[in-house]
C-alpha cells in the first residue's frame, strides 16, 4: 500500500460515510479504507480520537492533512482530485445550488431520515424495547414534510437535486433516504418523483450503489428473518 495514498476512515452503516465512499468508488480516486466499527465503539479509541476528537466518521487523511465532516470531505475531494467537475461545479451559481442543498440537508433530510432509522431499528436493537410507535409516527410526519420540500424546492422538473447532472448533494441525500431501508421501510414508496430521482442516482454511480449499501441491506435481511 502506498504510504501517501488517501486514507478514509468509515463505517458503511453510516449515511455520510456511504456518500463519501460512493464518490471515491465511482470516480476511482485511489484510496485505502480504514474501517471504524461504530457498533464496537472503535470511534472512541485513543488512536481515532486523535484524528477526530468528536469521535465521528468519516475522516480522511491525505498525507498530513486530516479532514472531518462529510460535506467538507466531499467538496475537498472534488476540488483536489481530477474528477468531473459536475460533482461540485466551478461555475458560481451552479456551485451555490449545491451549497444551498447541503445547508438544507443538515437541518432537514439528515436528522429527519435518521430519526426514523434510530427509532425503528437502532434503539430497539440496543435496548430490547419495542418500537415507540408514537415517536416513530411523529418522525415520519417530519420526514414526509422534508420529502415535500425536496420535491418542490429542489427537484421540481430537473433530474437531479441541483440541476441536470449528479452532484455531491445527490449522494448525501440518497444515502440518508436509503437509511430507513434498514427497517425494511422505503420512505419513497409513494413518491414517484423521488423514486425516479433515486433510480437516476443509482444509474449514475453504477454497481457502487448496491455495493456501498450492502451493510444496510444485511440489516434489513436480519430484521426480516426475525419477524
Amino acid at each position: 500500500m502506498a504510504v501517501n495514498m488517501l486514507q478514509v476512515y468509515l463505517d458503511l452503516l453510516s449515511q455520510p460515510c456511504r456518500a463519501v465512499h460512493l464518490l471515491l468508488t465511482c470516480t476511482k480516486i485511489p484510496h485505502i479504507v480504514r474501517e471504524v466499527r461504530l457498533r464496537r465503539g472503535e470511534q472512541r479509541s485513543p488512536e481515532f480520537s486523535r484524528l477526530n476528537p468528536l469521535q465521528k466518521v468519516p475522516v480522511i487523511v491525505d498525507k498530513d492533512f486530516v479532514l472531518t465532516e462529510s460535506d467538507a470531505i466531499l467538496k475537498y475531494l472534488v476540488t483536489k482530485y481530477d474528477i468531473p467537475e459536475h460533482w461540485y461545479p466551478r461555475q458560481p451559481e451552479r456551485r451555490a445550488r449545491v451549497d444551498e442543498y447541503t445547508a438544507f440537508h443538515h437541518s432537514y433530510t439528515r436528522p429527519h431520515a435518521a430519526a426514523v432509522f434510530i427509532l425503528e431499528v437502532l434503539l430497539p436493537a440496543q435496548t430490547g424495547a419495542p418500537v415507540d410507535e408514537e415517536r416513530l409516527n411523529h418522525a415520519l410526519v417530519r420526514l414526509d414534510d422534508t420529502l415535500d420540500k425536496l420535491e418542490s424546492m429542489f427537484l421540481r422538473r430537473q433530474p437531479f437535486l441541483c440541476g441536470d447532472d449528479i452532484t455531491v448533494a445527490d449522494l448525501l441525500a440518497v444515502c440518508e433516504l436509503m437509511q430507513p431501508m434498514g427497517g425494511d421501510r422505503d420512505v419513497l414508496k409513494l413518491r414517484p418523483l423521488l423514486q425516479h430521482w433515486r433510480s437516476r442516482v443509482q444509474s449514475a454511480v453504477g454497481e457502487a450503489f448496491d455495493n456501498t449499501h450492502r451493510v444496510l441491506y444485511n440489516v434489513r435481511e436480519r430484521r426480516r428473518a426475525k419477524l
